[in-house]
């Protein structure tokens, strides 16, 4: 393993092994308040600061790429796939429950 000073981030200190990537740093500029927040986090999930912000980030941009994927069935299933699409199922007795129920701001 080899240990090596960014040039981009000159405090932190980067492994490189044969089996994991090159790491490399990100800045941000952020309030205090946020910041002691993120901390706040971190720390009742028993992560580093940036552990926390490397695995919601991920989690966020996974999401964010998931939802702006496109979705192209084959031509043979396409048909039951608008099919599917338009025709939404019944509702079931939760549904009809929910709908009965009075919302909290009428109470």
């Amino acid at each position: 393993m080899v240990h090596k000073k960014t040039d981009r981030c000159p405090q932190m200190s980067v492994k490189i092994s044969d089996n994991a990537a090159p790491k490399t740093c990100i800045n941000l500029r952020i309030d205090t308040r946020s910041r002691q927040m993120i901390d706040d986090a971190a720390r009742a999930l028993g992560k580093t600061r940036t552990e926390y912000m490397v695995e919601t980030a991920r989690r966020q941009a996974i999401d964010v790429l998931l939802d702006r994927r496109l979705i192209e069935p084959e031509a043979a299933n396409f048909d039951s796939f608008a099919a599917a699409l338009d025709t939404p199922s019944a509702p079931g007795p939760k549904l009809h429950e929910l709908m009965s129920r009075k919302p909290a701001w009428e109470k």
